[in-house]
């Protein structure tokens, strides 16, 4: 996980070891490192602290905090996946905004999370005729970073900012992410505009805009804003909302991930963790991004123009065909399908079991989680090319990701593609794109990875203290979101995740079936399958690196 220029540090906890001081390394297996008495300062047991290895005793390079605080350990778990920014020199400073459309008497307003400090995008929407001119402004971050620079260069070794709960790895330097290029309310702000009109082409244009407001998910789910902000909020939902039933009909997937929220109580602790549930607001953002998105990614493939498309291929007919067949196992309803599948009917059967899948988890309540998942398991993934090749998931033709420049590095790349489309800009495109579009995939992959090991450490954290509180011996009500040979996975508690070996399971030895949706006792001692209820007890919580062990509770389905 760790960046070649981490090699020569390790993030560990100080401990004494008779008369030896050591660093026991937190986030990878290792041997124990002793530490050079020499500069330990006030470091002691119990501390994590950054390490300087290399030849003889490890060197003590800062020491992060308590190890039992997990904000401490989030900012260890960044450090170790390689946080590092150059600094932002401000001799870089555009200046001259002559050259742009001025939007600053245009009603315009951000959504973003609570803890949000990087805005990268503003909408604004008004009534015309019968529908809706929307402008999507994202902000302007090729007018700071030039290609080739050292601030480029670093920003593309980082690829994506890495969010953890509570802080942030930034791909930019904080006085831009934070600062310059977030489109923070009544500060003016340098952009690139798209203009969705409700009939005829798209408009590309850099600007300058002034935001009205910043506004939370929530705010904007509960309409808390001044009555012009509300009334903007009304007309974009109505036209948001037209604009996902469009998508939907053309073939999109009709699957929704809430993200798990967090809260940390100042002492060490997490208070509390939650689904975050703000449809309605969420839809505000989305719709009008994968518009935008759209808009760009169509302009450049249909001049055939070279940049890093986010692609997202069709299915392999055969892992459709076997997703049909888990869910009938599992008794979920499913479309009809064709005898011979070729991908393109694959993509359509995949959008179709969907729909059904959702509707039916709606009605049922059952495999809330586990059917879901199923649907996402039987399709490619996403990744970053050179050529468009279609996004396969959103039933678009052409799709690219240029509404995050803040955060995604190759998003910057194709604000830079645009600009050179329109006149504006003419750095070269970039020598090995498809080099870039290996490895920003991969750094994609790394910060998803880092992601959710930092959402595991937060729950073990909390579960620990919830049993500290109500009791080891009291269970949990679960949901089976996972098989394998050697057991389950479960979700239970709402957020939490914990695997169930299978030699816990009472009367029998279960084994997986062939295809994969249930254990099943050898000698009719029951059946657990995916999706299926499950009550458990927490056995042992691994805080270190967020791992929970179960045990259930009562007899399986017979």
């Amino acid at each position: 996980m760790s960046p070649p220029y981490l090699r020569d540090r390790a993030v560990v906890q100080v401990e004494k070891r008779g008369k030896l001081v050591v660093g026991e390394p937190y986030f990878v297996p290792g041997v124990p490192l002793v530490l050079d008495r020499k500069g330990l300062g006030d470091a002691g047991p119990g501390d994590l602290a950054v390490v300087r290895t290399g030849r003889g005793r490890a060197k003590l390079e800062r020491v992060l905090g308590k190890a039992k605080d997990i904000e401490v350990v989030l900012e260890g778990l960044l450090v170790h996946a390689g946080a590092r920014v150059e600094q932002y020199e401000p001799n870089n400073e555009p200046s001259d905004t002559g050259d742009r459309v001025d939007l600053r008497d245009l009603l315009t307003f951000t959504i973003d999370p609570e803890t949000a400090k990087d805005f990268d995008d503003a909408l604004s929407v008004v009534e015309e005729g019968n529908g809706h001119r929307a402008w999507v402004h994202i902000a302007d971050v090729s007018a700071y970073v030039a290609a080739g620079s050292p601030l480029d260069r670093g920003a593309a070794e980082r690829a994506f900012t890495t969010y953890v709960p509570g802080r942030a790895a930034p791909m930019l330097p904080p006085q831009l992410a934070d600062d310059r290029c977030s489109l923070r309310p009544r500060e003016d702000r340098l952009c690139v505009t798209v203009e969705l009109p409700p009939d005829g082409e798209p408009r590309f244009y850099r600007t300058v805009i002034r935001s009205d407001a910043r506004l939370t998910y929530g705010q904007a789910e509960r309409r808390e804003a001044e009555p012009d902000v509300a009334a903007a909020l009304e007309r974009t939902d109505r036209l948001t909302a037209a604009i996902r039933e469009r998508r939907f009909a053309r073939g999109a997937l009709r699957i929704e991930s809430p993200e798990i929220v967090f809260e940390f109580d100042g002492h060490g602790s997490v208070a509390r963790a939650w689904k975050e549930s703000e449809p309605t607001s969420h839809r505000l953002v989305e719709e009008l991004m994968i518009a935008a998105n759209e808009a760009v990614a169509q302009l450049l493939s249909s001049r055939r123009r070279e940049a890093l498309y986010r692609v997202h291929e069709r299915p392999d007919p055969q892992a459709v065909e076997l997703l049909l067949e888990k869910l009938a196992d599992l008794g979920v309803p499913t479309p009809p399908a064709p005898k011979q599948l070729t991908p393109a009917l694959a993509a359509e059967v995949a959008a179709a079991a969907s729909e059904q899948v959702t509707d039916y988890v709606g009605r049922s309540g059952r495999g809330r989680e586990a059917f879901p998942a199923l649907v996402l398991r039987s399709l490619k993934q996403a990744r970053y090319h050179p050529e468009n090749l279609g996004h396969s998931g959103l039933a678009s033709r052409a799709y690219c990701h240029f509404t995050s420049p803040i955060r995604r590095y190759p998003d910057l790349v194709v604000h830079r593609a645009l600009l050179r489309e329109m006149g504006l800009a003419d750095e070269a495109v970039p020598a090995d794109l498809d080099e870039l579009a290996r490895h920003t995939s991969e750094r994609e992959r790394e910060a998803a990875q880092v992601e959710y090991l930092a959402d595991e450490l937060c729950l073990a954290w909390l579960l620990d203290d919830e049993l500290f509180e109500r009791g080891w011996d009291d269970p949990f009500d679960g949901e089976i979101i996972g098989l394998i040979g050697s057991g389950m996975f479960v979700r239970f508690g709402e957020v939490f995740e914990g695997f169930l070996p299978a030699r816990r399971l009472p009367g029998d030895y279960f084994e997986l079936n062939e295809l994969g949706t249930a254990l099943v006792g050898r000698r009719g001692g029951g059946t657990y399958r995916l999706g299926d209820g499950i009550g458990v007890l927490v056995e042992k919580i691994e805080k270190t690196d967020g791992k929970v062990e179960l045990s259930p509770v009562g007899r399986p389905r017979r």
